[in-house]
């Protein structure tokens, strides 16, 4: 039964996609590109998603199995096969909706979804995944990589961070630091790990807004580092996607945005024309 609080945000959501319909609706004959305009048709009949996408239809939050681990008092869930943990003062609820969540950034057609058929980890690599929350994405690549780095600032992550990659322990190292553009206690620049492992060749970047500042201690990795792959998110400040795609082409990296848009509602206050937002980066410098 839908409550009277989903009931509101169900509103919030069919007012904020008539306010993108109208604003595109506006612009001038052409002006919109191929994407956007699919955007626009899904929003039409539709509320507002973070992701404006019909394959979220085939995502729920029940189809979440969750399980609790009482060796270590931690719940999890399963990915691939392998146990996913999670934090612990997250109930079943809540679990499934935030795993459902990440299982909808990761569909294959998301334009969130960090690899693809021709952008892709490689048996190997060194891989350094900056924001990890969970480790959906390292867990899925574990097996065939070399080392990985996971480097989290929220501290509830770490305990089930450790738990879940507990059986890679040996190629796994979990940093609790921010990467930003200094070095001390709290934070690590990229260009310190790159001192530390220049055999570092994959870097995942999802760091809730504080891209500009990880990228500004990161300017040794970006014009010497090679081969280097970037999957650099860019949708939580506007003007971001623009930003950093001049930065890295200019380090002389080859990009292209994922394919799509995403509309990131979350800091309502700040979400204003022209709404639709580039969700990731996918660089290379061979």
């Amino acid at each position: 039964m839908n409550t009277p609080r989903f009931l509101r945000f169900l509103n919030k959501q069919w007012r904020l996609s008539r306010a993108v319909v109208a604003y595109y609706d506006a612009l001038p004959s052409g002006t919109c590109n191929e994407e956007q305009v699919e955007v626009v048709a899904y929003l039409r009949n539709h509320p507002a998603w973070i992701f404006p996408y019909s394959f979220c239809e085939h995502y729920r939050p029940q189809d979440v199995p969750v399980f609790y681990d009482t060796a270590c008092a931690l719940p999890y869930t399963l990915q691939d096969g392998h146990r996913i943990y999670l934090k612990k003062s997250w109930k079943g609820s809540k679990i499934r909706r935030k795993y459902n969540a990440l299982r909808l950034e990761q569909d294959p057609t998301s334009p969130h979804r960090y690899l693809t058929d021709q952008f892709r980890v490689e048996a190997g690599d060194v891989l350094v995944d900056i924001g990890a929350a969970e480790g959906n994405f390292a867990l899925s690549v574990v097996d065939k990589v070399k080392r990985i780095y996971l480097i989290e600032a929220d501290g509830e992550w770490i305990e089930a961070l450790r738990a879940t990659f507990a059986p890679w322990r040996d190629k796994v190292t979990i940093l609790h630091k921010f990467v930003s553009d200094h070095d001390d206690q709290d934070c690590i620049t990229l260009d310190t790990l790159m001192e530390d492992d220049p055999e570092i060749n994959f870097v995942k970047i999802d760091v809730d807004g504080a891209e500009r500042e990880l990228l500004a201690g990161a300017t040794n990795t970006l014009r010497e580092a090679h081969p280097m792959r970037l999957a650099l998110c860019t949708y939580h400040r506007q003007g971001d996607d623009q930003e950093f795609m001049e930065l890295l082409n200019g380090h002389g990296f080859k990009t292209e945005f994922s394919r799509g848009y995403m509309l990131f509602y979350y800091n309502r206050q700040k979400l204003s024309p022209p709404y639709l937002r580039r969700a990731l980066i996918r660089a290379v410098k061979d």
